[in-house]
């Protein structure tokens, strides 16, 4: 493995640590007005490079997405990620079965088989992330400042995935 395909593998696995167990994101989208944010179910699945959503098609999100695919996604709980990358909407009928829950029933009172279903996928491009709970870093960063050092430690980053 190359330097750079082992330093996007850290990238990803570090976001993958960060986003396991917020259960909802926010979803930003380009709208002809500006942009526009909205709660979304984070997936149970590891992240890969990819983050999935479940949308239906007669939401305006759907037509913004067709539109503008360019998106951000927001993490906010044990850490704080925000993600920017190019949505696409997938009709797959196997995925939509495999990342279905007895949460979607009630969220989006639909089944699994509704044809109106579709999945978001969001290839990641790049994510800026900071460590809330890594108080080493605070604490070192603090010491920094006071001292009026150079500190190499940071407590955001931004990765490209």
């Amino acid at each position: 493995m190359t330097t750079s395909a082992a330093e996007h593998q850290e990238a990803i696995e570090t976001v993958r640590r960060l986003i396991k167990g917020i259960d909802t994101a926010m979803l930003t989208t380009v709208t002809s007005e500006g942009l526009v944010s909205r709660p979304m179910k984070t997936q149970e699945v590891e992240f890969d490079g990819d983050l999935w959503f479940l949308t239906m098609k007669d939401t305006s999100k759907f037509d913004e997405l067709k539109d503008h695919p360019d998106v951000n996604v927001a993490y906010a709980g044990k850490s704080y990620v925000s993600i920017r990358g190019k949505a696409e909407l997938v009709n797959d009928r196997a995925k939509i079965k495999e990342l279905w829950n007895t949460a979607y029933e009630k969220l989006l009172d639909t089944t699994s088989d509704d044809p109106n279903l579709v999945l978001i996928k969001i290839q990641a491009e790049t994510a800026e992330y900071w460590e809330t709970g890594n108080l080493i870093k605070v604490v070192k960063r603090l010491f920094a400042k006071v001292t009026g050092q150079k500190s190499d430690t940071e407590l955001n980053r931004i990765v490209d995935l």
